[in-house]
């Protein structure tokens, strides 16, 4: 004898809704024409299932799933709790290439994401939800920015794209925090708890460069822009940048970019 849903409440999103529940072991959602938004859902405890035909996939924490507009909604608690995040939206144009995450069955996409991430992607979600209920005038734009940063940081973990290592995103954001210091490669192998071996290969294989050329990409790119957008002199700019010799700063400078700082700032008769 076949199992009778109750067909749920089908929201009704103008851009963004968002939220956190906790439920317990009878929590459950069916949808029979889905809806006409996606949904984004983050196991953070217990566990979830969504009903696919006759197939089940179970979602833990470190998960998230992705609903495409149409797809029947049936869904909810494995065993007896399920935390979630969630966010109903509408995507921004530019959004599309972020949705496309490997499919655990028709209308559904699943990503595991590494304990760091999953983390930075529930802050995002929680901070759509805490916006998209504010009441604030641009609450509901609070909101979609929010959400646009969780499917950024969940872009990084997709197979499709090559997933983003924990250690690899460690250190290029110790970079940023950190461009005026010597960063030397025994630095950055300490940040990533790896041999400064292990680092190198593992940044060449993410990153397709090595950690030094990592560091002064971004030192020459931050330079670009100070030389763009103030009159500092040279030396000044070279210092901010992480080069206490200008002279040195230079070379690198043209090097990478084959124009000298001076020559550069006077480009196109500036």
């Amino acid at each position: 004898m076949g199992i009778t849903r109750v067909e749920s409440h089908i929201p009704q999103i103008d851009a963004v809704e968002a939220g956190h529940l906790s439920e317990g072991e009878d929590y459950a959602t069916y949808r029979s024409r889905g809806t006409t938004d996606w949904l984004l859902i983050q196991t953070v405890g217990g566990a979830g299932r969504f009903g696919v035909g006759a197939a089940e996939v179970i979602v833990r924490p470190d998960s998230v799933a992705l609903l495409r507009p149409g797809t029947v909604h049936d869904y909810g608690s494995h065993h007896d709790h399920w935390e979630l995040l969630f966010a109903h939206f509408h995507p921004r144009a530019e959004w599309l290439a972020l949705l496309d995450w490997p499919e655990a069955a028709p209308g559904l996409r699943v990503l595991d994401l590494s304990p760091t991430l999953a983390g930075r992607v529930a802050d995002a979600l929680a901070l759509a939800a805490r916006n998209s209920l504010s009441g604030l005038a641009r609450g509901r734009l609070f909101a979609v920015n929010a959400v646009e940063l969780a499917l950024l940081w969940c872009d990084t973990q997709n197979p499709a794209e090559g997933r983003m290592d924990d250690r690899v995103l460690a250190v290029s954001e110790h970079v940023g925090r950190h461009l005026t210091d010597p960063l030397t490669i025994a630095d950055l192998a300490a940040v990533a708890n790896l041999s400064p071996s292990r680092l190198g290969h593992l940044f060449a294989e993410q990153v397709g460069s090595s950690p030094q050329q990592y560091v002064q990409a971004r030192r020459i790119e931050l330079a670009k822009q100070l030389l763009d957008l103030t009159t500092r002199p040279i030396a000044e700019i070279a210092a901010e940048v992480g080069y206490p010799d200008p002279l040195y700063f230079s070379t690198r400078f043209r090097r990478q970019v084959g124009l000298s700082p001076s020559a550069y700032r006077l480009r196109d008769g500036r």
